[in-house]
């Protein structure tokens, strides 16, 4: 009793949430679908921050909002000749995770599992080649892995994979429905504040 006492004390010292800011990469395949039409993604950099919430030493619950631009482009009948048409777009992930962790003394590998929202706005720039676009948003499912490395009880450094199952947009354009699913790819690294 008194050694279940004294770990659950312990356990009670420790910070049991942390903050965490990241920069990504952002990259999703070439997808071939109905109607004769290609979604690719030019790829892109991007930002990530992080809330997670220790519910036991190994079980964590996680929010997440990032951002990221880049440019999609859209092959059909119609254009492929010339090369498609860009729509520049802005996308955002608002996601919730179940993260299970390990603790091997300064290293802590995770993976999670998790749901959310991605939500894709067109720029209406000069990367934009066509202007009747429209917004789009969609439920993603999110999963990924990596490993954390304490540099200290309050910082701790996290390298992930982290990978969302989404339906490609269209931004509106019905010759752009793709009407297929794909696994839009994010790796990132950052610092994590414990408190």
């Amino acid at each position: 009793g008194v050694l279940m006492l004294s770990a659950a004390a312990g356990y009670a010292q420790e910070s049991r949430q942390d903050v965490s800011f990241s920069g990504a990469g952002y990259f999703g395949p070439t997808v071939h679908g109905a109607g004769d039409v290609d979604v690719s993604n030019t790829g892109a950099l991007g930002l990530v921050t992080s809330y997670r919430y220790m519910v036991t030493p190994r079980s964590a619950l996680e929010v997440n909002y990032s951002f990221v631009q880049d440019q999609f482009r859209f092959l059909d009948s119609t254009n492929r000749g010339s090369g498609g048409t860009r729509i520049h777009s802005r996308e955002q992930e608002i996601s919730g995770a179940y993260v299970y962790s390990l603790n091997l003394k300064r290293y802590s590998p995770f993976a999670e599992i998790g749901v959310g929202t991605l939500i894709f706005t067109p720029v209406l720039d000069n990367l934009t080649q066509i202007i009747s676009t429209k917004g789009s948003k969609g439920v993603a499912g999110l999963f990924g892995g990596g490993l954390a490395y304490e540099l200290s009880p309050s910082f701790d450094i996290r390298v992930e994979y982290r990978g969302f199952v989404t339906k490609a947009p269209s931004f509106g354009q019905p010759n752009f429905n793709a009407n297929r699913y794909e696994v839009l790819s994010m790796p990132v690294i950052g610092v994590a504040y414990h408190f």
